[in-house]
């Protein structure tokens, strides 16, 4: 998508579709060791002994790919700018191999009473794997800029 989206926009119902990232053991080794360094993130054969039984991804690493999904394929006006979560929850674990894609789908928008020119939209962002599992779920809230701002 080229267009820049603004508040005007991001009508409640509307949908996109974002690209894909491939996840690799490297990069679930590489985010863990700096942010999340648990054993079932780091090292295979622990990993294999954890509740998850193999490598996975830590929840933020997944929540750090969908944010550059969205940075990358959803071309909010003024950035993607969070007021807050609603919901985030990662109801399967992302493996080594995957890819991931993502869908928004607009919940709400309203004009923010507090800063003229913007508003507030609420979104439903949800991450699947390449078979359709859902590995992420979330609902942010953003502050986005209108046209006549």
């Amino acid at each position: 998508m080229s267009e820049t989206l603004h508040l005007e926009d991001l009508t409640p119902g509307r949908r996109f579709r974002l690209g894909t990232l491939q996840v690799s053991a490297a990069g679930i080794a590489a985010f863990a060791a700096e942010f999340d360094p648990q054993p079932f993130h780091l090292d295979a054969a622990a990993a294999r002994l954890s509740p998850f039984g193999g490598l996975a991804a830590s929840g933020w690493h997944t929540a750090a790919l969908t944010m550059r999904l969205l940075v990358r394929d959803l071309p909010l006006a003024g950035g993607i700018v969070g007021l807050g979560l609603d919901v985030l929850r990662w109801p399967a674990p992302v493996r080594p191999g995957d890819t991931l894609s993502a869908e928004v789908e607009v919940l709400e928008a309203r004009p923010s009473r507090s800063r003229p020119g913007s508003g507030v939209v609420k979104l439903r962002v949800t991450t699947r794997q390449q078979d359709g599992k859902t590995v992420q779920e979330m609902v942010p809230n953003l502050i986005v800029p209108s046209r006549s701002a």
